[in-house]
């Protein structure tokens, strides 16, 4: 059975566990996103976020009438 984890490893105690894990030569493997171009259902690509956010931005500054 496979198990799908996301860490955040802006954590000490995630770093370790990422280090343990990274050291077994069998049954463990990591996909990269950002390196593979693979993005995970849910999930934005860089790209993505920044237009939804100047979206966003530009609504809000209507909305308040900065534009």
């Amino acid at each position: 059975m496979i198990h799908t984890v996301y860490l955040d490893d802006e954590y000490s105690n995630v770093k370790k566990i990422l280090t343990d894990i990274s050291r077994q030569k069998e049954g463990v493997g990591f996909d990269k996103p950002a390196t593979d171009g693979v993005v995970p259902e849910g999930y934005m690509t860089s790209e993505e976020f920044w237009k939804e956010a100047d979206k966003r931005i530009v609504k809000v500054c209507k909305q308040y009438g900065v534009l």
